[in-house]
């Protein structure tokens, strides 16, 4: 028993790129949710502030320094444009939210009132939009709270020192608004300011952890199931079949694509399945835009087997190309959104996200069911995943020629 063993750990040690790389696998995982995790609680202000629109259409002295003080805050900010195109930014999914702030701002701030202001938002981005809801409303009450105190003690020195002449009433206006500068913190306390919340675009009645779930999850297992298939091809050439193949008359390039479209043709069953399940199970709509539907199942099965395919071809052994398939896999699908939603992780996070097949999917799968787009507005994303597809395929072809047909 202690022989076999000790044959099989000199089996495995016997391949040393696959031994580091199941070494790495725990270490690459560690790091990144640290640095995901951290970015979302951390205060040293290396995560990413919440970038919303907004729109002034007050745009009196209040309404400019309360637009100032919340563009300040370190977890937002704010992208000043008019309410046409930022509401038209939110419905194509280019922005989260959009902050405006009506004509009489300063009038209700001035006699106490809540002051008029609506926040539109997209509600397919429903965690980051609760997020920002409550950022909002806290600094919002601070720094209106403090505005309204500041207008109640000038009503009290009118009224009850109205025998003071003008010069000496300004000076201790003047007086009294500099001291409430930068105590913003002190009227915490005062009546929540009240702020209109307005969905743009997706159903109220959507379950958008279920949609999360089911897009993430379906990715992230699509890419491990075509990446153990297209390993398949190093096992045959270790093991001499495709040394009988590359005899025959067939293309060497025809072996490849016979294992993508064997591969693909898995993956889209396995989508096609999962969809139904969440239908009959979770009630998901997939009849809302079946095109678009289609669409994205048939790209994302082409990206995810092109990525499969590379993966092989980029390892000299199956044991390799397991090990790397996994962390490699797991490593995108949590930048990707798979796992951790892409607002909450660092800036630079956010930015590498949009190189894997894990956001452009999901993204294209939250189009067709969070925000009910019509299938040319899919389109984008498609041809993302067609185009991250063809580089990897392209690649994958040399490497294959050049290294795994090769028939020693």
């Amino acid at each position: 028993m202690l022989q076999i063993a000790l044959k099989d750990l000199k089996l495995f040690l016997k391949d040393i790129k696959a031994f580091i790389l199941v070494m790495i696998l725990p270490i690459a995982l560690v790091t990144l949710f640290t640095l995901a995790y951290g970015g979302m609680g951390s205060s040293s202000g290396d995560s990413s502030p919440i970038a919303i629109a907004a729109s002034d259409l007050d745009s009196t002295s209040t309404s400019i320094s309360t637009m100032q003080k919340i563009d300040s805050l370190k977890g937002l900010k704010l992208k000043h444009m008019d309410i046409g195109s930022a509401k038209n930014r939110v419905i194509n999914g280019s922005e989260t939210a959009v902050l405006v702030f009506y004509k009489g701002f300063q009038d209700s701030v001035d006699k106490g009132a809540d002051p008029p202001m609506e926040l539109f938002f997209d509600r397919s981005q429903e965690m980051e939009v609760n997020i920002l809801q409550q950022a909002l409303i806290g600094n919002l009450t601070g720094i209106l709270g403090s505005k309204n105190m500041e207008n109640k003690v000038h009503t009290m020195i009118d009224k009850q020192y109205a025998d003071l002449d003008e010069s000496t009433r300004k000076m201790i206006h003047s007086q009294v608004s500099e001291g409430f500068k930068g105590n913003d913190e002190e009227f915490s306390s005062s009546p929540e300011a009240a702020l209109k919340m307005t969905g743009l675009v997706g159903e109220e009645k959507t379950n958008w952890g279920m949609l999360q779930a089911v897009a993430g999850v379906a990715v992230m297992m699509l890419l491990f199931s075509v990446a153990g298939m297209s390993g398949t091809i190093l096992s045959e050439r270790e093991e001499g079949t495709l040394k009988r193949l590359l005899y025959s008359p067939i293309h060497p390039n025809s072996i490849l694509f016979s294992k993508m479209i064997y591969a693909m043709f898995v993956a889209i069953i396995q989508l096609i399945i999962l969809f139904i399940f969440s239908w009959l199970v979770f009630d998901l709509d997939i009849l809302t835009n079946p095109l678009g539907l289609i669409i994205m199942i048939v790209t994302t099965a082409f990206a995810c087997t092109s990525f499969g395919i590379f993966l092989a071809s980029i390892s000299q052994t199956r044991k390799q190309a397991e090990s790397l398939s996994t962390i490699v896999i797991l490593i995108m699908s949590a930048i990707g959104g798979s796992m951790i939603p892409t607002f909450i992780m660092p800036s630079f996070m956010q930015k590498i996200s949009v190189a894997s097949v894990n956001y452009w999917s999901i993204q294209g799968f939250f189009d067709i069911f969070g925000r009910n787009m019509a299938t040319v507005k899919i389109l984008p994303e498609a041809g993302m995943l067609l185009l991250i597809g063809g580089i990897m395929t392209g690649i994958s072809l040399f490497r294959f020629r050049k290294h795994v047909l090769k028939v020693v």
